[in-house]
């Protein structure tokens, strides 16, 4: 492969609903480009983008797929994402790296739920974006309909360049407004004829390209000036206004395709070559200290790497974008996030699983290496003396949780191992070993995420294992002010143990100030506050700890240790074992021996009495609840407002936006354990989510009481 220049390179995702038919486009692409000498299919498992071993089971992607075709002295770089909205990370990684979305819709079905969560992205990240109606050699493909509604939901950027002569089953011709010349395939598809638009089509295909003359006229003053003077643009004028329109995001053309029959593919790829910006006409990123960094082959090399794959027999393969310079082989460079030196033994440029070997790569290209020693996603490696660092992706939060464990205990250290490394891979996947619920928790974007990453730990790396349902990080606090004290005295020949705490206990938040005084029954208790010290703790809330003490009934000294017994009790609390939160804390009195007293025993006597105190505080368990946006067709409003009632939701407001309704709710997490997979039945999988923690609140009475019980029977079986 010949060495492209910064201004011959075009990077571009490709996107789309799961069946919109990306991998079958990809396949298209690259036969046309001449990288592959036969077209697989995704039904025999042999296509470039799909080649893990998980995608072949399920028939679908799972992990976005880098490859290039050379086209017209131009290189074109493409990423082709996953589909479901469970793999989005892949499409989050691939539009930080690319400068253009090629957004696949299926002519059958229009601008579906998938589609819309990407574009979300695609429209966050500012970026030029190019509509791809597919599979309108289906019977049921309907052309007028998909862009009626893109048209509806992205407004009137959405302009045609061509249009289907035939829809169904007999497509085998379309229309081109740009070039004004209907293209007609022979059934095995490829080069097409060039032919006279016919006289039926001549109003029409004037009456469109008069349309899109206006929006390539738009987005350039000097075009405008030229429309008006003469009522119409040249072709290659065309271009320019399309090219400044689709950098402005102010335009999104329309293109048609059978993928599948291989049927305006090339005429696909001739626009992308001609009017897709190149990367130096596209706004350059800016590393995390504000600094611009522009693509410019003479400037010292920097490269970020955003995708890492774990391939048998030969271990990590690390994709990167060359952010400046140009990049050749045997190059040391630094590693800016771990301060590590790294060498650049191989370059590849990547075709799914093949990497062609080439021996330098300039500013704006995409490139992968292998064996590099401590490179991980997100990483930059810098030449000597720069210190570019970026930030670029930010992944969505999980929203589908489950504790998983391996069946053969031996296996679970093997089974952490893997779970990093697979981590690696898929960002969006996230592994927590919490100590607070004594359990290894995977959370992901849906039931579909999950359930691959077990068939990849059963079937590559042989370790059975299974999910349960994750425990609830819940919280416990008070509600009032209690008072207690205990006295720790044990003597059993020699030095004895002895301390007394007596102790006052209230709720706290930071606008509530310390009173002067306490009075339980007939009994006020003055405070007179000689330290206070405010405790982080972390897992949310405080712990504030006032001495109290006056005329030395408990020595200075052994506060450390009150505080230590407290604290130990608050990381088990006494209801149900969960962190407690938000408490202060008036250690008012006390006694103390002259010879036994020390550390342990003030430690165990404030463990004591706190605990004694909080029980009757008016405890209260707190529950983790989140922020859930519902984005679903209106024809299931009713159904999904029904469903969120029986989760216990406070439904917060609700809009309408371009055909979809949003639904605003706060949920406690216990009720979100398997809302992925239940929306997806309600909704047919035209529905969407996020989720995101909001707050700690007080569960109802019934539930408070559930809790105590399963406690209590769970303390029971561990006795």
């Amino acid at each position: 492969m010949k060495v492209y220049k910064t201004n011959e390179v075009k990077n571009i995702s490709i996107l789309g609903s799961s069946g919109s038919g990306k991998t079958t486009l990809a396949e298209a692409m690259l036969y046309e480009g001449g990288v592959i000498k036969r077209r697989g299919s995704v039904e025999a498992g042999n296509t470039v983008s799909d080649y893990f071993p998980v995608e072949k089971e399920y028939g679908y992607s799972v992990f976005s797929t880098v490859f290039s075709v050379e086209w017209q002295d131009r290189k074109l770089n493409f990423i082709d994402c996953p589909g479901s909205d469970d793999f989005i990370g892949g499409t989050v990684s691939a539009l930080n790296v690319t400068d253009c979305a090629l957004v696949v819709v299926n002519a059958q079905y229009g601008v579906e739920v998938g589609l819309i969560n990407q574009f979300r992205y695609v429209e966050k990240l500012q970026k030029p974006a190019i509509f791809i109606i597919n599979q309108l050699d289906h019977d049921k493909a309907d052309f007028e309909s998909a862009v009626a509604q893109l048209k509806e939901r992205y407004g009137t950027k959405v302009v045609p360049v061509q249009y289907p002569v035939n829809v169904g089953a007999g497509f085998n011709a379309v229309v081109d407004v740009l070039k004004m010349k209907m293209y007609r395939w022979k059934p095995e598809g490829g080069v097409p004829d060039v032919l006279d638009i016919p006289a039926e089509e001549e109003a029409k295909a004037k009456e469109m390209h008069q349309a899109l003359v206006e929006a390539a006229a738009e987005n350039d003053e000097s075009l405008m000036e030229k429309f008006f003077d003469q009522g119409s643009l040249s072709e290659e004028e065309m271009r320019e206004g399309i090219r400044a329109g689709l950098i402005a995001q102010g335009m999104y053309p329309v293109f048609c395709v059978s993928a599948g029959k291989d049927m305006c593919v090339r005429r696909t790829l001739e626009f992308l070559g001609n009017v897709v910006p190149c990367v130096d006409k596209m706004p350059a990123p800016v590393d995390i200290s504000g600094t611009e960094v522009k693509p410019d082959a003479s400037a010292p090399v920097s490269i970020h790497f955003f995708k890492t794959t774990i391939e048998p027999h030969i271990g990590e393969v690390s994709y990167f974008k060359v952010m400046s310079g140009t990049l050749v082989e045997g190059v040391d460079l630094l590693n800016a996030d771990r301060g590590s030196k790294e060498r650049i033994s191989q370059l590849f440029v990547p075709a799914g699983q093949q990497r062609i070997k080439v021996e330098q790569l300039l500013a704006g290209d995409i490139g992968a290496t292998v064996k590099l020693k401590e490179v991980r996603r997100g990483n930059t490696l810098n030449d000597k003396g720069v210190e570019h660092r970026f930030d670029l992706v930010k992944f969505p939060e999980p929203k589908y949780r489950r504790a998983i464990r391996a069946t053969n205990e031996a296996d679970t250290e093997k089974m952490n191992v893997a779970l990093n490394e697979m981590r690696e891979e898929d960002p969006t996947w996230i592994i927590e070993q919490s100590k607070e619920l004594r359990q290894t928790i995977v959370s992901g974007q849906g039931e579909f995420h999950l359930r691959t990453l077990k068939w990849r730990l059963e079937h590559n790396e042989k370790i059975e294992i299974e999910y349960i349902e994750p425990r609830i990080p819940y919280r416990e606090t008070i509600t009032k002010a209690a008072r207690a004290d205990y006295r720790h005295k044990k003597q059993s020949g020699g030095a004895g143990q002895f301390g007394e705490v007596h102790l006052i206990i209230e709720p706290y938040s930071d606008d509530k100030p310390l009173p002067e005084f306490f009075k339980f029954g007939t009994q006020e208790y003055r405070i007179t506050p000689r330290d206070t010290q405010i405790v982080e703790l972390d897992w949310g809330g405080k712990l504030v700890f006032v001495n109290s003490v006056v005329g030395g009934a408990i020595d200075t000294r052994f506060m450390p240790a009150i505080l230590k017994g407290i604290m130990s009790r608050m990381e088990q609390g006494p209801l149900t074992g969960s962190y407690a939160r938000d408490v202060r804390v008036i250690v008012y009195d006390g006694k103390m021996h002259p010879v036994d007293s020390n550390e342990v025993s003030f430690m165990l006597a404030g463990r004591n009495a706190f605990s004694t105190a909080f029980k009757e505080a008016g405890p209260k368990i707190l529950e983790p609840v989140y922020d859930v946006e519902v984005s679903v067709p209106a024809d299931y409003l009713g159904d999904v407002m029904s469903d969120m009632q029986g989760r216990r939701a406070i439904i917060m407001g609700m809009n309408s936006l371009k055909g979809y309704e949003q639904l605003l709710a706060k949920v406690p997490l216990k009720e979100l354990s398997n809302y992925s997979t239940s929306l997806s039945s309600i909704t047919g999988g035209r529905a969407s989510f996020t989720m995101k923690f909001a707050s700690y609140e007080l569960v109802p009475a019934d539930v408070q009481d559930r809790l105590l019980k399963e406690y209590e029977e769970q303390s029971k079986d561990e006795a």
